[in-house]
């Protein structure tokens, strides 16, 4: 167990299934105390009991996070369990894909909603827990597709994720002096988020894209990377592909 990661009490959104269920368990493994927070709870208690009779500890949340009392009611279970958090990974969102032109702005809002607005409850919950105690690691989902446009289809859906990065790196200057910040940026990667298109066509491709897709537990491996580190080294990003991926 690393000493850096071990006793950490970790929150983690979308924690019920793909990056945040096997983010979950790899801390869990190494020693940290995760609090685990999504809607679908049988999840959540499936993931929860597999870590304890593991030997970890772990505890979860009913969570949307599209809802501020929800996420401040899970980052307080962790405080109320463990006495403290140390590090929030603002995992949860979604990726509905489809041409501009369909304009379907319920899609709109629900990315706006989870993807970016999910990540600011999260951050405004956890900011001023990490001040007052002056230490703290907000770690933020963002994508490839932050950083190079997905288009035709995902416009919308890049956009989300180019406010994660834009906010994560303001708050990383904002805060740097004593809480650390870090984007992890994925490619193709094999968890539920392709699920989440509805447009028949662009469903199709984005399924096509998905057979190079790597499995969760690489990103699992980069996070743990970026709390792993010494309390003076800053991961503040990191971009995660299939080798193939040219995207």
């Amino acid at each position: 167990m690393d000493k850096n990661i071990k006793n950490k009490v970790v929150v983690i959104t979308g924690a019920s299934s793909g990056l945040g269920e096997a983010t979950a368990r790899h801390l869990a493994e190494k020693g940290a105390k995760v609090v685990l927070g999504a809607r679908r709870t049988e999840h959540l208690e499936r993931i929860v009991s597999d870590i304890k009779s593991a030997g970890g500890e772990a505890v979860y949340w009913a969570t949307d996070v599209t809802k501020k009392e929800d996420v401040h009611a899970l980052v307080h279970k962790g405080i109320s369990t463990y006495g403290r958090i140390d590090v929030i990974i603002n995992n949860a969102g979604i990726m509905p894909i489809a041409p501009m032109f369909d304009v379907r702005t319920d899609e709109w809002d629900n990315m706006i909603d989870i993807n970016i607005k999910g990540v600011l409850y999260g951050i405004a919950v956890a900011l001023p827990i990490f001040q007052k105690q002056k230490s703290g690691h907000i770690i933020n989902l963002g994508s490839v597709a932050g950083i190079k446009v997905f288009s035709p289809g995902g416009t919308v859906y890049s956009g989300t994720k180019y406010a994660v990065r834009a906010i994560s790196e303001g708050l990383r200057h904002e805060v740097g002096s004593i809480i650390r910040v870090t984007t992890i940026e994925p490619g193709a990667i094999d968890s539920e988020l392709k699920n989440s298109t509805r447009h028949q066509e662009s469903s199709v491709g984005v399924n096509e894209f998905y057979k190079l897709a790597i499995p969760a537990t690489s990103v699992a491996r980069a996070i743990t990377f970026a709390i792993e580190q010494p309390d003076d080294v800053d991961i503040n990003e990191i971009v995660i592909r299939p080798t193939i991926q040219d995207f």
